[in-house]
């Protein structure tokens, strides 16, 4: 199982990034995907999780309103659409999954599939 996020890179504050998550070797009818974040000297942060059956998604407080998150499944790729970008949302971001990730309300803290990350800065 292989997860790759990209997409990230500088943006202004205000502005919108959208990050795309490669997922390969499982197929996401079965699996949640889960994208979190972590900041320079900050612990990880899950900030979005989309379910196998892509009902009740899940967004911490600190991106509600402004991430959305969706999949693609014919490509087999989750998005993390993010809009009204704040200083704090820098960080790198990494998509992941587990054996047995069906539904979010249960989300491990460390997974057994990580991809490595994308770098969003926010900065004028």
């Amino acid at each position: 199982v292989q997860l790759q996020a990209s997409g990230g890179g500088l943006v202004q504050p205000g502005g919108s990034l959208r990050l795309s998550c490669v997922v390969s070797g499982i197929t996401l009818d079965y699996y949640a995907i889960t994208w979190f974040r972590q900041a320079p000297g900050k612990g990880r942060e899950q900030i979005s999780c989309i379910s196998s059956s892509e009902d009740s998604p899940y967004y911490a407080d600190s991106v509600k309103g402004r991430f959305t998150i969706s999949r693609d499944r014919p490509k087999n790729m989750v998005y993390l659409h993010m809009n009204s970008l704040k200083p704090e949302d820098t960080a790198v971001y990494h998509c992941a999954t587990d054996q047995y990730f069906r539904t979010c309300t249960t989300r491990p803290q460390i997974y057994d599939f990580e991809g490595q990350g994308t770098l969003v800065t926010v900065s004028s």
